[in-house]
């Protein structure tokens, strides 16, 4: 695991929890903060006093006791706002770090963090504390099994070290505060076989109200204490009466109130300070250790929209949380957790150890494994029915950009190959909820479902995008009739593009080729054709023809693939300048914007009021000669998805070397930035768009040219390494990386419109890309192609049905499935490899070879028990 210490850990919150059920972050010191369980995000909060606590005892007399948590590496001042580390008093600019952190008690010198999500481990040391402390935490992440995926609930072992040559009792004190409504909070302890737990919980409150809920903290620890309540009082009373209640040793004297619910006239706010302490107790020898476990879980079930509520309705509608369908509270949950500890640990370590044996630098894997906690934050919810939603990013209490962002979520290759049934559920939204009947699609998906769509014009990559991943989603889970349910929403999808009804008039003459209005994730519109945004109508001309064929549509089938062609051709003589791709355009023709001065843009204004610079006399926001890092992305999708050439190969190559010369930033302290700043100082980056000395930059170019996205560096990286460009692309992941280092930056939360920002899982693509990764259920057929030609190799690969390792040596071909099965028909090879025998668990397979593959004579079952090796010259 990679290590962060002291300064190093600064920024770190690790998310905890459940796919679509919110999270809790640990901290690089070991703190608890950004409570986001609310059904919403929650950035820099602080749950009142909610901590762990550790005290070493020898022969009844206390040697040492602190938080279990290292140095304050915030602004010593205290918050800039009330929103950080928000707690009930006495907190903010000017006095202090919150005093609810527990920052001014007694805590550890020294502390590592070490991280490879989905574990964290901090390993705690200090001169007065007798034996080492390690905390372990994770949320259960299994590919292919979403419901235990998705709990709400965080997953804490401390264990204990005694390197000394005395006998010593440990005490781990785990706190967790009520923080519902001041008047209504209620604690309560429970013991039931081996199960013990405090509820916190609300009373007197409507069921309904969209803060009604309750949490639980559990230990399955045999030997325990706790107090239901620390002491009321005033002033900072509380703390100091839980300390001396530490400080006197042996167990805790339980302490109980009785519900205060209706009693107080405050109003209903998540500023409570109500904790209660479970304590687990254990003798160790010297030289022995041990680990208590706990759990914390919530349960808000009360789902609204409050980023963008309803017009009209004097109550919003409610909807449940998905996780209501697994668990019917906190304690349920909590139960469920600690009973079923093992197998969800152990399911969660194997899919890390697996993801881990992948072939690539740390650095790559790294991206690739941090940004899978972005599916367990607030920017993910699961809808009642399960269905996967998405804001792009998270801000400090709502999601920053509704909708499931078609243009963004591009990007994201995590979901569909490790949850692709949750993948599945996007397309299906979109294709019920955001398509008009003409074709035109919404990219914006609105809650509650139903409700009127989001009523601005179609965005091109991402309308498109829908009908790539569509193939993508049939070839990686092969459902027939899933493929056929969503054909009319493609057919609809391609066909806008020439609709009469379509005012942006895309490709109005059926050529192939995208040259009306063309609005994209840059937030603004291309005027003409470009590599970029006709990419993804070429991509998109090809998955329809494939759906067509698979589903025996001939005509379309036909028709899409002669426009598919016919507009290939064009792109590559007309929109290749000798480097890369470009966008044509005449900047100062007024006239191509005059035809669209009837449909407003995203502000509300003409087109020609949007895009005119009067004093330039020039359009704004174009690409015309730049060099765009997103130019071939198109490409990238197409390795991906097994689709073939979108454009030459050649001129896609020059055009990603292109990229790496024009856009990669050495230095940012060098570089112009009019927008948003994501680097800084000396870190390199790839910004969105480059003009090279011989091309003149607009006077007002494409929105956001100037700065850097995390998720389009990765798929320039990972299209790089397809095309065999492999120290580049390695290069480009490794700046990226150092950025987030711990202390400017948290590694677990790359951000661009938000924390937490969807586009970042494009690092997922680096292992089907390193690999050469194809699959397609539906023929069972499954191949590799890697590009690194060092071996061994070894890769991680995911599907509908199972997923586990690919490994190649010099002699030996294996695919072994971890979880689930396979039932395969075909068995892609590597360029230059000849198969001389097929074995399944020591039994021979018959075959044939066909060009670049082995077909076998009968279906080929693989699962944990049975592995497929194949030698080879």
């Amino acid at each position: 695991m990679k290590e962060y210490r002291k300064k190093k850990t600064k920024e770190i919150s690790f998310p905890l929890g459940g796919i679509g059920s919110g999270c809790i972050g640990l901290a690089g010191n070991g703190m608890l903060k950004d409570w986001e369980i609310y059904g919403h995000p929650y950035k820099n909060t602080a749950n009142a006093f909610s901590h762990i606590m550790v005290r070493a005892e020898k022969e009844g007399k206390v040697v040492d006791k602190r938080a279990l948590h290292g140095d304050w590496t915030n602004a010593a001042i205290g918050g800039e706002t009330k929103n950080v580390y928000r707690g009930n008093g006495g907190f903010g600019y000017g006095m202090g770090p919150y005093r609810g952190t527990l920052a001014g008690v007694p805590h550890f010198e020294d502390w590592v963090f070490k991280g490879e999500y989905p574990f964290a481990e901090i390993d705690f040391t200090d001169a007065n504390f007798p034996g080492q402390v390690k905390l372990r935490a994770f949320n259960p992440f299994i590919p292919l099994n979403d419901k235990d995926s998705s709990l709400p609930a965080a997953f804490f072992e401390i264990e204990f070290i005694n390197n000394s040559k005395e006998k010593i009792d440990y005490t781990a004190f785990f706190t967790l505060n009520n923080p519902l409504p001041y008047g209504t909070t209620k604690n309560e302890f429970h013991t039931e076989d081996k199960f013990s737990y405090i509820s916190y919980e609300c009373e007197g409150m409507d069921e309904k109200a969209t803060i009604w809920g309750n949490l639980c903290l559990a230990t399955d620890h045999s030997d325990i204490s706790w107090q239901e309540y620390w002491y009321r009082g005033q002033w900072f009373d509380s703390l100091g009466a839980f300390w001396d209640d530490v400080s006197a040793g042996g167990k805790l004297h339980n302490r109980s109130y009785q519900s205060i619910a209706g009693n107080a006239k405050k109003p209903y706010m998540l500023n409570g300070e109500e904790p209660g302490t479970l304590a687990a107790h254990c003798e160790l020898n010297p030289e022995d250790r041990k680990a208590v476990r706990f759990i914390i879980s919530w349960y808000f079930p009360n789902c609204v929209n409050a980023w963008n509520p309803e017009k009209g309705k004097k109550e919003p509608t409610i909807w449940k949380n998905y996780y209501t369908k697994l668990i019917n509270s906190s304690n349920e949950c909590a139960r469920y957790c600690i009973e079923n500890w093992k197998r969800l640990y152990n399911d969660t370590q194997l899919f890390k150890d697996a993801l881990f044996q992948t072939s690539l630098p740390s650095e790559c894997m790294e991206a690739v494994s941090s940004n899978l906690s972005i599916l367990k934050t607030a920017t993910c919810l699961r809808l009642e029915n399960g269905e996967f939603y998405g804001f792009e990013g998270s801000g400090l209490e709502e999601g920053i950009c509704e909708g499931s962002c078609s243009h963004v979520w591009n990007y994201a290759y995590a979901l569909p190959y490790l949850f692709p049934k949750l993948e599945r559920s996007m397309r299906e939204l979109d294709f019920k909820y955001n398509q008009r009947e003409d074709g035109a699609m919404s990219f914006r998906l609105m809650l509650p479902l139903g409700r009127k769509r989001f009523d601005f014009r179609p965005c091109v990559d991402g309308q498109m995008g829908g009908v790539i991943k569509t193939w993508r989603e049939y070839l990686l889970c092969g459902d027939r009739t899933w493929l056929e349910q969503q054909w009319n929403g493609v057919k609809k999808s391609i066909e806008y593009a020439w609709a009469d009804t379509n005012e942006d008039k895309w490709d109005e003459n059926q050529d192939g080729v995208m040259e009306g209005r063309q609005h994209h994730t840059m937030d603004m519109e291309l005027f003409g054709p470009s590599g970029w945004l006709n990419g993804f109508y070429l991509a998109a001309l090809l998955s329809g023809s494939k759906i067509a064929s698979e589903l025996g549509y001939k005509r379309e089938e036909k028709k899409y693939l002669e426009l598919f062609k016919k507009g290939k051709k064009w792109t590559d003589e007309n929109l290749f300048n000798g480097e890369y791709y470009i966008q044509q355009i005449d900047l100062k023709d007024k006239s191509l914007l005059r035809r669209y001065d009837k449909i407003l843009s995203i502000d509300g204004f003409t087109a020609e009021d949007a895009y005119w610079n009067e004093e330039k006399r020039e359009i704004k926001y174009q690409i015309e000669n730049g060099c765009a890092t997103d130019q071939v992305i198109a490409q990238w999708h197409a390795n991906l998805c097994d689709l073939g050439d979108i454009f030459d190969k050649e001129k896609v190559r020059s055009a990603l070397r292109s990229i790496y010369k024009y856009n990669r930033v050495k230095c940012a302290r060098n570089s112009f930035n009019a927008g948003r700043v994501y680097a800084l100082d000396d870190e390199s980056y790839v910004k969105v768009c480059g003009w090279p000395e011989n091309a003149r930059r607009p006077s007002v170019p494409l929105t956001y040219a100037d700065e850097v996205f995390c998720g389009l560096e990765y798929q320039a990286a990972a299209h790089m390494i397809q095309e065999g460009m492999l120290e580049e692309g390695f290069d480009i992941v490794k700046k990226t990386r150092e950025r987030f280092d711990g202390e400017k930056r948290n590694p677990w939360n790359e951000f661009e419109c938000g924390s937490n920002y969807a586009r970042s899982m494009a690092s997922f693509s680096l292992i089907p890309s390193i690999s050469g990764y194809k699959v397609n259920i539906s023929r069972g057929y499954i191949g590799f192609d890697p590009s690194s030609k060092e071996v061994p190799f070894t890769v991680f690969f995911s599907m509908e049905t199972g997923w586990g390792l690919y490994t190649l040596t010099e002699s030996l071909l294996s695919l072994k499935l971890l979880y689930g099965n396979l039932q395969m028909c075909e068995f892609g090879l590597p360029k230059g490899v000849t198969p001389k025998e097929a074995k399944v668990s020591g039994k021979e397979m018959e075959y044939q070879l066909k060009k670049d593959r082995i077909c076998f004579f009968s279906i080929v079952k693989l699962d944990a028990e049975n592995e497929l090796k194949v030698t080879i010259n």
